[in-house]
């Protein structure tokens, strides 16, 4: 096998990266680079290309959970530890991209924040954007926890969290484990007591994502908020 170090100089995962960019990469190359090294029988780029099969999907490997990775071939603590620190940089980068915005101006800026936060979890989250009246953003908070099919959700916390942002405007989220996200009559029921809540304190409700596996659905474009 020949090492990426022989390979030529325009076909290396971190070359390529630093001349032409990294969304000219494959899942595999920037797997590599995270990699580092390989092993006496595969490059790291192999063993990238492996692990993708292995788990199905760049999504699937890096949401695995952990025993399952480090029982890979070429996998120690140290490329995970980099592999899940990469998950989280983008993540904060994404939620400081959004904090730093002055208004939230489009829905698909919205969803592609809330399906990054979201999605990962195997369990239901119940999350609320605070924004001010200007549509600027306040904070984003992890309300509740439930389930793998539920999650409680009490108006009164959410009012107090609302209140304590100085909220004008609340947009709630939540993923669906099951992978569907089509709303069910709970989610209905608990956003018209959630928008009753907060009405009485001229706190508006915008919308409420629901996160499913490939589709995100919003109470408001359906106009059933």
């Amino acid at each position: 096998m020949m090492p990426i170090t022989e390979w030529p100089s325009a076909e290396r995962p971190r070359e390529k990266l630093l001349t032409r960019g990294a969304n000219y990469l494959s899942d595999a190359e920037l797997l590599a680079i995270f990699l580092r090294t390989g092993t006496s029988q595969k490059s790291a780029v192999d063993i990238g290309r492996d692990l993708l099969t292995q788990f199905g999907s760049l999504r699937e490997l890096l949401e695995a959970p952990a025993e399952q990775i480090l029982a890979q071939n070429g996998i120690g603590e140290a490329k995970y530890a980099l592999l899940l620190a990469s998950v989280e940089l983008g993540r904060r980068h994404l939620a400081q991209s959004l904090s730093e915005r002055d208004l939230l101006t489009t829905p698909s800026m919205v969803k592609q924040f809330l399906r990054a936060q979201l999605r990962h979890y195997k369990h239901e989250v119940f999350t609320a954007l605070f924004l001010d009246s200007q549509n600027r953003f306040l904070a984003f908070e992890q309300l509740f926890n439930g389930t793998i099919d539920a999650c409680s959700i009490h108006p009164r916390e959410v009012v107090k969290r609302a209140l304590a942002h100085h909220a004008s405007r609340v947009i709630f989220a939540h993923n669906h484990p099951s992978g569907h996200a089509e709303p069910s009559a709970a989610d209905h029921h608990i956003t018209a007591r959630l928008t009753s809540a907060l009405a009485l304190l001229d706190i508006q409700v915008l919308d409420h994502f629901i996160i499913g596996e490939r589709e995100i659905i919003s109470l408001a474009e359906r106009g059933q908020l």
